[in-house]
């Protein structure tokens, strides 16, 4: 990982120092910058000491729309996006004048657009004004990286994208976290969870659709983990009945999934062009469920291959049946 990189890094430098002839004072600079870096770097002790408090799962809002998933395909990805929301029932069925909006993109890895490892600039830009015409006072972009925040935020181009629309991006702040509070028992009990996740009035996930090298695909379910602050490695174990406690946690209230690029192998970060393909395709449905299946089928994968869909199937979470549901395609 990037921060343990830098802080061997330091104790190298500080090695050095030591084998030199030092005043006390300078020591004493040395090592209290040394304790400042690891405890800004080290997630478990900003949670330990961060100021938190207990937040049960966000209301998910009724929303009746025109159909329960529409599936827009064209050359232009923004277009899509604003062809899929609008046969839902417009932007102005999620968001409402006043509205403080997080747009959740997938926003891990230092990869550019073409490599797919990320989501469409454009998707999240285009979802963005959306918003603001919408009338939402706020629109929040932000994601917990797997690699370097700042080359990822850059090179990944969304940024850049989403800021130009008037959006507000920025690292999360693992020292402002709720603690997740379940109905029932679930090991994602206490997590700690970015507090714009959870108090926004609209929480829409836009997840691009890719390989994973674990659970098959990264869909909208895995795509939340980047709001989870804490050790996220744990969260692989039983990594399925977690993903989906989660989604049940987060519910959003849009879910926009990017099928514009899509890798199809040696995901998640991926990184050979080899590897990707073009589908030009955007999901949108209110329900997380049925938009990782349909894109699933997109695929042409097994939803019950997935584990995470495999357990919502299981908890009737959501609606699997595709032949069952209101499916608008359309090709512009």
């Amino acid at each position: 990982m990037e921060s343990e990189y830098k802080m061997n890094k330091l104790l190298y430098k500080l090695e050095a120092y030591l084998k030199m002839s030092v005043s006390r004072r300078e020591f004493m600079k040395i090592l209290i910058g040394g304790l400042v870096y690891f405890l800004s770097e080290n997630q478990f002790l900003k949670f330990a000491f961060a100021k938190n408090s207990d937040a049960m799962p966000r209301v998910k809002k009724s929303i009746d729309c025109a159909h329960d998933l529409v599936a827009v395909k064209g050359l232009n990805s923004g277009k899509n996006v604003e062809k899929a929301i609008e046969l839902l029932g417009g932007i102005e069925k999620f968001v409402k004048k006043g509205d403080v909006v997080l747009v959740k993109p997938n926003m891990a890895w230092d990869r550019s657009p073409e490599q797919a490892a990320n989501t469409d600039p454009q998707v999240v830009a285009t979802i963005v004004e959306l918003c603001y015409k919408a009338g939402a006072k706020r629109v929040n972009v932000f994601d917990i990286p797997c690699n370097d925040d700042r080359r990822v935020y850059e090179n990944s181009g969304i940024q850049k994208a989403a800021e130009e629309k008037g959006a507000k991006v920025y690292f999360a702040d693992h020292w402002n976290v709720l603690k997740a509070k379940f109905p029932y028992k679930s090991a994602m009990e206490d997590w700690p969870i970015v507090r714009d996740a959870v108090v926004c009035d609209t929480f829409i996930n836009v997840p691009v659709l890719k390989h994973h090298g674990l659970t098959g695909l990264t869909l909208s379910m895995k795509n939340l983990m980047g709001v989870c602050s804490g050790t996220r490695g744990l969260i692989h174990i039983d990594i399925a009945k977690k993903l989906v406690d989660l989604t049940d946690f987060i519910n959003p209230d849009l879910t926009v999934i990017d099928a514009t690029r899509v890798l199809t192998k040696n995901g998640p970060s991926g990184g050979s062009l080899k590897d990707v393909i073009n589908l030009d395709t955007v999901i949108a449905s209110t329900d997380p469920t049925l938009a990782d299946t349909y894109a699933c089928k997109l695929m042409k994968k097994d939803p019950m291959s997935v584990p995470y869909l495999k357990e919502a199937f299981e908890r009737k979470f959501g609606k699997s049946n595709l032949e069952k549901s209101d499916i608008k395609e359309l090709t512009i």
